[in-house]
């Protein structure tokens, strides 16, 4: 499982790392589609991932998606509006084939997963295109930092029904390793880091906060796994699971350096 894992994790940060670097219509296009999975292995917990409440609810992000990719970021707030009041006339409609419960989670799955992975795609448009390099190092950096932490020094258990193996040790580990390897990302990209004043100290502001989210979403995700019973949301992944086991803690922390990166630019 070990040599599966790791494999799989290679390949999965080369393949990550060519649509990052590609930018444009390549990552909107991996981001939409790692958004869709996503939202088709959270909604097949409540059985709606083939059903028209499901359907409605990938429409809704794609029609997001579309808009984002045309430059329409003033969406961001008029969305959840269009958002709620599709899904509900999609409920109402088809009373009383679906529970309030099932049209609530299609409604979360939107916001959870599309609109807050598609900030990645967002940093990447900015000036600073470089800085969506700080999604890698906040989230799978952070995870890296906290297990190699954890495995040596964990002992006070973080959240011991959610996740036993995580310890408060690692969580340290995981947002000092982030905030060091952010530091160490601003001062040597510094010159193509425009947008920060001190690109350093920015970075290991933003990564070390993105840490902090990074690990409430992966908890997150293991929080709703709980709730209905499953171990994995799939098997896409070789010795990781579905999508949304992989993807969990850059779910969080795509938007948290996008309007940190918003709020720290320089004036």
């Amino acid at each position: 499982m070990f040599v599966t894992r790791t494999i799989s994790g290679i390949v999965l940060i080369v393949l990550m790392a060519a649509v990052l670097i590609a930018g444009g219509p390549v990552l909107w296009t991996a981001v939409m589609a790692i958004s869709l999975i996503g939202m088709y292995e959270l909604y097949r917990l409540v059985g709606v991932e083939k059903k028209v409440l499901g359907v409605a609810g990938y429409a809704s992000a794609v029609f997001y998606g579309g808009l984002l990719l045309l430059r329409y970021t003033e969406i961001n707030i008029a969305f959840p509006v269009f958002l709620v009041s599709l899904i509900m006339a999609v409920y109402v409609f088809t009373f009383p084939e679906f529970t309030l419960d099932q049209a609530m989670l299609v409604f979360f799955g939107v916001l959870y997963i599309p609109m807050m992975l598609l900030h990645l795609y967002q940093i990447r448009t900015l000036d600073d295109g470089y800085l969506v390099w700080l999604v890698i190092i906040g989230s799978w950096g952070c995870d890296t930092c906290a297990y190699l932490v954890g495995m040596k020094f964990g002992k006070k258990r973080l959240a011991p029904i959610l996740s036993p193996k995580k310890s408060v040790e690692g969580a340290i580990g995981g947002v000092v390793g982030s905030a060091v390897l952010g530091f160490l990302f601003g001062a040597i990209f510094a010159p193509h880091l425009t947008l920060l004043k001190n690109p350093a100290f920015g970075c290991m502001i933003i990564t070390a906060a993105a840490a902090v989210l990074s690990q409430i979403g992966d908890l997150t995700a293991s929080a709703i796994k709980r709730n209905n019973n499953v171990k994995d949301y799939g098997n896409l992944i070789p010795g990781h699971g579905g999508i949304l086991d992989r993807f969990d803690s850059m779910i969080f922390v795509a938007p948290v350096i996008y309007y940190l990166v918003r709020i720290l630019r320089v004036a």
